[in-house]
């Protein structure tokens, strides 16, 4: 067994390979289309549709590649309603006037509003209400854990007494947002008058995204600077194409440039220049940091120093944003057969689906709880599953075994019960005593969570931060220095990109308020 670092093209694999008891669930894009359909024919016959009816409505599910094929390529796995299924599921929404929903999203979204719309088949309407809200509604329609958010407040969810039976509202949001993207060109914002204000914005994930559109919007000259060479942030480099598509961030950055905002790229702040350079000597007026939470977390066990051992974010950026994946690109990137990810989230998932499709032919998803206290979303464990990745539950590694040449070969682990609940509610792991056993693995992949990026602490002195790293603001978005402001992972740790927006929306409303008082 051994880890050679390669120009990879990814590997043919057959469908008898893909180990998953969930393969005869799969129901076919066409067939749902034509169920859909069905449905709104029968709907459409109907004057006017009482809540009763609309609670009876079927939860529209979404269309995907089949598991045999999509592990052989990086293209999106879930395809996107049909309209027919988008206006189906609208029509479940019981427009409620308390409107729960709203209240579980960040942004505030008009939810009802704009289920409506596409109930009645109005998309241009639809798009325009998100809009008001939202500026990345196809990448938070992808990635966002709605499920956690607006869908657990839904009235639908509640009264079935399960929240994966509430109206997808993530869903229809996607198909409104894609049906846009189709159907229109790059948007033209409205910008008032230059103010002959200057505002930087450090790093280009989501909260800074926002902060950009919303300050430039005021006439206020922005400048993005971003330590990598493309903008997106965590978009980009984290989340992989197959659950999000690059093109879809390319065209979101495509908008700001539109509107008018610079981008400095391979720009280090806290290298290149510093924070209090940017606003003593390149009059910048105010600055937002949005530097995201990207320095990983390690278990401290014996053999993490292997050849073969990564951090998700390192595996992730490796093929997400230098494209290892692809024959063309001259990235290296470790050739695996036996992968274990350690870790229980999204991003633990992503690595997990990643590595099968790059090649392995046995991909270990190890877990110190159990499956329900898995922090993952439930749409993307049923996903890897479907694609073969095992679970390896209540399990967790000690240490980390090599060869004589500083290779990979196995993983120690232990097996674990569950005992009290402990601080995040959840119930405490608790080790079984001589329950070691040994996993023959040649790579491992730790995802165990990343901690906020530190070079902007370190390089700022009077910057306030707590013990775990994050830069402290007040409910403004304003940190410890005057004219500076923060939001996202940087201040929240990871979190989620709706959220990280919404923390990016009120450090702009800040900032703009700010720059009013003093023009």
């Amino acid at each position: 067994m051994s880890a050679t670092w390669i120009k990879l093209s990814t590997l043919p694999r057959s469908e008898n390979e893909l180990r998953t008891k969930n393969m005869d669930e799969f129901i076919s894009p066409e067939t749902l289309q034509e169920n859909a359909r069905i449905a709104l024919e029968d709907l459409g016959k109907r004057p006017a549709l009482k809540p009763k009816e609309r609670m009876q409505i079927s939860l529209q599910p979404m269309p995907c590649q089949s598991p045999a094929e999509r592990v052989k390529n990086m293209s999106e796995v879930a395809i996107g309603y049909f309209d027919e299924q988008a206006r189906v599921e609208a029509m479940r929404c019981l427009q409620c006037p308390t409107q729960p929903c709203v209240k579980g999203c960040p942004v505030e979204i008009d939810i009802p509003g704009f289920l409506k719309a596409v109930s009645e088949n109005r998309l241009t309407d639809a798009i325009a209400i998100i809009k008001q809200n939202s500026l990345l509604p196809a990448v938070c329609g992808r990635v966002c854990p709605q499920e956690e958010q607006c869908q657990s407040l839904c009235t639908v969810g509640k009264a079935a007494k399960d929240v994966n039976k509430s109206v997808a509202i993530g869903r229809v949001e996607r198909f409104v947002a894609d049906w846009d993207r189709e159907h229109s060109g790059t948007p033209s914002l409205a910008i008032k008058p230059p103010t002959g204000k200057k505002v930087a914005v450090i790093g280009s994930g989501p909260a800074s995204i926002t902060v950009a559109a919303d300050v430039r919007r005021e006439g206020h000259d922005v400048t993005i600077f971003e330590a990598f060479h493309k903008l997106g942030g965590v978009l980009l480099y984290g989340i992989p194409e197959f659950r999000l598509p690059k093109k879809i961030v390319d065209e979101e950055v495509l908008g700001l440039q539109a509107m008018g905002v610079h981008i400095e790229t391979n720009f280090v702040v806290g290298r290149t220049r510093t924070l209090k350079q940017l606003i003593d000597d390149d009059g910048f007026d105010a600055v937002f940091v949005g530097t995201g939470a990207g320095l990983p977390k390690f278990m401290g066990i014996p053999g993490e120093n292997l050849v073969g051992v990564f951090s998700a974010n390192e595996y992730l950026t490796r093929s997400n944003l230098m494209k290892a994946y692809h024959k063309m690109a001259d990235t290296p990137i470790c050739e695996s057969r036996k992968v274990a990810i350690v870790g229980g989230g999204n991003v633990a998932m992503d690595s997990a689906r990643t590595a099968m499709r790059l090649g392995a032919s046995d991909v270990y998803l190890v877990y110190r709880r159990s499956e329900q206290e898995m922090p993952a979303r439930v749409e993307e464990v049923h996903h890897a599953k479907e694609e073969g990745i095992q679970f390896k539950m209540l399990t967790n590694p000690v240490r980390i075994l090599g060869n004589e040449q500083g290779l990979v070969t196995g993983m120690e682990c232990l097996r674990y019960e569950l005992g009290e609940p402990d601080a995040s509610g959840r119930r405490k792991p608790v080790a079984v005593k001589g329950s070691e056993f040994l996993l023959e693995v040649d790579t491992v992949i730790i995802a165990i969570g990343n901690e906020s990026n530190p070079l902007i602490r370190q390089t700022t002195d009077g910057l306030e931060t707590n013990p775990r790293g994050n830069i402290v603001v007040d409910e403004t978005g304003q940190t410890s220095m005057q004219r500076v402001f923060a939001g996202g992972d940087i201040v929240l740790g990871a979190a989620t990109v709706i959220l990280a927006m919404g923390e990016g929306r009120k450090a702009a409303a800040s900032i703009n308020k700010m720059l009013v008082g003093n023009a």
